[in-house]
């Protein structure tokens, strides 16, 4: 199995295939979604302590935050960014 990863920022990356969503954290369902993940012990941060731009949820449930934009991580799930 050739697992494609994608660069979440700072070095991280998560497995292509295992993302289902990208989300911009700006709202209120999505700041529950956090906490939730937070209190359930499935949050991720990857943000190195900046601040939060994308929400990624993975097919485990597992919450991962990242400090890159929503859109920039689509693209590179997409594979239109050059690295």
């Amino acid at each position: 199995m050739d697992a494609k990863l994608v660069n979440i920022g700072f070095g991280n990356s998560v497995v292509k295939s295992r993302i289902i969503a990208v989300f911009n954290p700006n709202s209120s369902p999505m700041r529950r979604l956090k906490e939730d993940a937070r209190q359930n012990h499935r949050l991720i941060d990857a943000t190195q302590g900046r601040k939060t731009r994308s929400i990624i949820v993975t097919d485990s449930n597992h919450v991962i935050l990242s400090a890159i934009h929503s859109e920039t991580i689509i693209q590179r799930i997409q594979g239109k960014e050059n690295e």
